[in-house]
């Protein structure tokens, strides 16, 4: 068994409110954990209007699947024209 994580920093240059950044985020999570079967959620920054990290977990049974799954979703995060990615970490366990 192979856990696969990923955190990603995230910009979101147009919020201009947390409710605002909330209203991106709640959608992006949604669409990313229906497609995906993953595990998301926002781990860092939540009092920033701007900023959010977002962590993303998968199990699979090798660490290739795994990480064509968390390459997948961070396509999809990038994708999203609300917001740039500043950064990625990706870990397998």
């Amino acid at each position: 068994m192979v856990v696969g994580t990923a955190e990603i920093q995230i910009h979101i240059p147009q919020s201009r409110s947390l409710k605002d950044k909330r209203q991106v985020l709640r959608s992006l999570k949604e669409r990313v954990r229906s497609r995906f079967n993953v595990s998301i959620a926002e781990v860092d920054h939540q009092d920033l209007w701007q900023r959010a990290a977002l962590g993303v977990a998968t199990v699979a049974t090798d660490a290739v699947f795994a990480q064509q799954v968390l390459s997948e979703v961070l396509r999809m995060v990038e994708a999203e024209g609300r917001l740039a990615v500043l950064d990625v970490q990706v870990e397998m366990r």
